[in-house]
């Protein structure tokens, strides 16, 4: 990699700034000052900036608690993203595993690994998602079985099975609450099911992706990396 692109990598300044830094002799590398941006460089390299030791960032695996009212999109000139959240030397170089959206909150997957965010998204591969609803209206009697056996929600195809669970009516003021389970991504697709059943969703929030449950004790808005037990679950190694 070239010196210049690593120190813009690394999050210290943009291409052209770090150019500068270079010509200006704040740029070590290996103990040596440097002023040749197109010099080739490796991990293996110890290189400063100033007083200052640098790295890469790569291999970023991040749980964020979403919270609602922001949106899972890179950028955007009015509305607020989840890459908000982050610092941007890091941020730029995330990927959003999916999407949630913009009055859903929960759990959110953020990396800069691609194969890792095909492997979670793809629908050829039926990762499940789980989801705590608050809905007006009261849910059809037989909306576990309907949901087992899939629904139809307009599309061309019904949903596969999922899994309706944990269902509490009140019957007093009309709302219901529970969790349900999918292994797709259609577009709203559990508000869709749900008005199915019967109601319409007021709060939503993912509870967890395959096996990997939202921290409790992230708050909204926080983020925090994913632990070698977690990266496990989903066939990672080690991050190092």
């Amino acid at each position: 990699m070239r010196l210049e692109k690593y120190l813009a990598d690394s999050g210290i300044g943009s291409r052209s700034e770090c150019k500068k830094y270079i010509k200006k002799g704040w740029i070590r590398v290996n103990g040596e000052i440097v002023k040749d941006g197109a010099m080739q460089v490796t991990e293996k390299d110890i290189i400063y900036y100033m007083d200052k030791g640098l790295a890469v960032h790569k291999n970023l695996y991040f749980m964020l608690h979403k919270p609602a009212g922001c949106i899972c999109a890179t950028k955007d000139t009015t509305q607020e993203t989840v890459l908000g959240f982050f610092e941007p030397a890091i941020a730029k170089h995330l990927i959003i595993v999916g999407r949630l959206d913009k009055d859903t909150e929960g759990l959110l997957l953020l990396t800069d690994d691609g194969n890792f965010s095909h492997r979670l998204t793809s629908p050829s591969k039926h990762v499940e998602k789980t989801y705590f609803f608050r809905a007006d209206g009261i849910l059809l009697p037989e909306a576990e079985t309907m949901v087992k056996e899939g629904i139809d929600i307009g599309d061309e195809k019904r949903t596969l099975p999922g899994i309706l669970k944990d269902v509490r009516i009140d019957e007093k003021n009309n709302c219901c609450e529970a969790y349900l389970t999918i292994c797709e991504g259609r577009y709203h697709q559990v508000k869709r099911m749900v008005h199915a059943l019967g109601a319409e969703v007021t709060y939503l929030k993912r509870i967890s992706i395959g096996n990997l449950i939202l921290d409790a004790d992230l708050k909204p808005g926080r983020y925090r990396a994913l632990t070698e037990a977690e990266l496990a679950m989903f066939g990672i190694e080690s991050r190092k």
